[in-house]
């Protein structure tokens, strides 16, 4: 909902630190995987209960997932990496809560598996979305500098990654906070529906 709003300023606060990578020959697609992998710890430290590793394991990737772009703009941006980006997020989305589904299982399995499931609501009407206005060739005013057709909606990367902060600094709070996600997600997977039926009719 808001992430179009904050990208300028994070892209002026990420673009030094892209600069001196940039530089030193790092590209793009290894900052991808090399986010993706210190993100997939965050998983095991979540299932330990060890909340403050996992936020912080949780922001180096998200550091990471702004950085790749930042990085190859300042090259030639890649479909690959594209492909990567957009690919990885969606998997690290599902993980997180499953990290706090084997914390707690009893407590936590059924809303874990509640907000997995509207992951895959908003995922897959992201991506329907963006394959049918890749092939007509539209693009979108809000994202210019995204690889691929980026559909906005109720809940985006932000308040995601909003939830997911909330989640580790009060753990305790995960099944209602996952309900009340899930169905913002709901909201955001409807109103995507409605706009791939009326967009390409």
């Amino acid at each position: 909902m808001i992430d179009a709003l904050i990208l300028p300023a994070q892209r002026r606060l990420l673009q030094p630190l892209a600069q001196a990578l940039h530089r030193r020959g790092i590209c793009a697609d290894r900052i991808t995987l090399a986010g993706f992998g210190i993100g997939l710890f965050a998983v095991p430290a979540l299932a330990l209960g060890w909340y403050g590793v996992a936020l912080a394991l949780i922001m180096l990737n998200r550091l990471a997932d702004g950085l790749d772009g930042a990085v190859a703009r300042l090259g030639q941006p890649t479909d690959r990496g594209a492909f990567l980006d957009i690919a990885l997020d969606f998997v690290f989305y599902a993980l997180v809560p499953l990290g706090f589904a084997l914390a707690d299982p009893a407590s936590n399995a059924l809303p874990a598996a509640v907000l997995i499931a509207a992951f895959v609501g908003t995922g897959s009407s992201f991506l329907a979305f963006a394959v049918i206005a890749g092939q007509r060739g539209l693009r979108t005013e809000d994202y210019p500098a995204k690889g691929i057709f980026y559909l906005g909606g109720l809940t985006e990367g932000t308040e995601t990654i909003a939830l997911f902060v909330t989640f580790c600094l009060w753990p305790a709070l995960f099944a209602p906070l996952a309900y009340v996600f899930a169905t913002a997600c709901t909201i955001t997977t409807l109103t995507r529906w409605l706009q791939g039926w009326r967009s390409f009719g």
